[in-house]
């Protein structure tokens, strides 16, 4: 009896010890709200360390004089940042760069026919996506982007094409079947959505069209927008797409008592508010505009290209890189050069001239 007690005591210590050593790390507990309404964040010392490390600046180029002939008074076809000096110009093509092909150099965007030539798709992709960075600082800068700003490295990180992109993609297969599921609901293993078993494709009805979010009725019978369980799972599943992309829960944006209410509502939801139609008119106005050019590698299934979304910036972080404020080394991004506002003229000239075209038939 007494070696069966040892026994027993020994195998609970040895369980203890073991259960002691699986014990997570602690966590910490932000209060973001009201108290009593469990508007808290949970922060994990050691994950949120991991992710600060992921999310280094990479240290500025020395600024230069913004003085002198410009760029386009001394090289050839400089479309979008013409006005910038010869010093400012090739420090930010450097900046570039290191921020989009570090392995390839220049000859990523520039091929054998000289720096001047638009044989390279990339470079044509290049100039849009400058001008795009400007309007997302300019026009989009007090309501989101501020005081931080975005660069190409905000999205890039040393990367040819961002890491997180997407594409609509074909509808996923019901379970033992070949026919597409019907409403794309229902589907377990999709990264963007948490791999919940929600609406795989968030991104297309809201971060390229204008499918109504809110899905809080105010009528007995509403009418337009279907407020119906099976909608609301589309939002929900956009919720879990920012909540990822954030590293964040549902009370960084709302508050738990009422999550309809702006009244009560944090500032951080006006600001995703904006964000979401800041993605909506970068989809549209700009990363569209360069499908003409991109090779289909570069492409969806349905010949859509690569678009942003809230995870393209954000990598996890609920302020890109954690607010290391990049803009203030390179105030050339920070607004819309007359070239890059040339450029989406010309772009909005030619979109409306073919659709002018396609309506009347014309077009030759």
């Amino acid at each position: 009896m007494n070696t069966s007690m040892r026994l027993l005591g020994v195998g609970f210590l040895l369980a203890t010890v073991g259960l002691a050593g699986c014990e997570k790390p602690p966590v910490e507990v932000v209060q973001r709200g009201y108290r009593g309404t469990g508007m808290e964040q949970v922060v994990s010392p050691g994950a949120f360390q991991e992710k600060v490390a992921a999310n280094q600046a990479p240290e500025a180029i020395p600024a230069v004089p913004s003085s002198g002939p410009k760029a386009k008074d001394i090289y050839q076809n400089v479309q979008v940042l013409g006005d910038l000096s010869v010093g400012e110009f090739n420090r930010l093509m450097a900046a570039i760069t290191e921020w989009v092909s570090p392995e390839e150099g220049c000859t990523y965007c520039h091929g054998m026919e000289g720096f001047a030539a638009d044989d390279k798709y990339t470079k044509k992709v290049a100039r849009v996506m400058i001008a795009m960075t400007q309007r997302a600082n300019e026009t989009w800068g007090a309501n989101h982007t501020a005081p931080t700003g975005v660069t190409c490295y905000t999205c890039h990180r040393g990367n040819n094409v961002p890491e997180y992109v997407w594409v609509t993609e074909d509808a996923p297969k019901m379970p033992g079947s070949f026919a597409a599921h019907p409403t794309g609901q229902n589907v377990a293993g999709v990264a963007g959505v948490g791999y919940a078993s929600l609406p795989y494709d968030p991104f297309t009805p809201y971060l390229e069209g204008e499918k109504d979010i809110r899905m809080a009725g105010d009528t007995a019978l509403p009418t337009g927008n279907r407020k119906s369980i099976k909608q609301t799972e589309w939002t929900y599943s956009l919720m879990m797409h920012f909540s990822q992309s954030l590293g964040v829960n549902c009370t960084y944006c709302h508050n738990s008592r009422a999550f309809a209410n702006w009244e009560q509502s944090p500032p951080t939801r006006l600001k995703a508010w904006h964000g979401i139609r800041m993605v909506r008119e970068l989809n549209n106005e700009f990363v569209w505009e360069t499908n003409d050019w991109l090779p289909e590698h570069r492409q969806g299934p349905s010949g859509d290209p690569q678009k942003v979304a809230c995870n393209t910036c954000h990598q996890g972080a609920y302020k890109p890189l954690y607010g290391a404020p990049m803009l203030k080394d390179y105030p050339n991004l920070a607004k819309q050069s007359a070239g890059s506002k040339k450029l989406i003229e010309v772009a909005t000239e030619s979109e409306s001239a073919s659709a002018s075209a396609a309506t009347t038939g014309g077009g030759g």
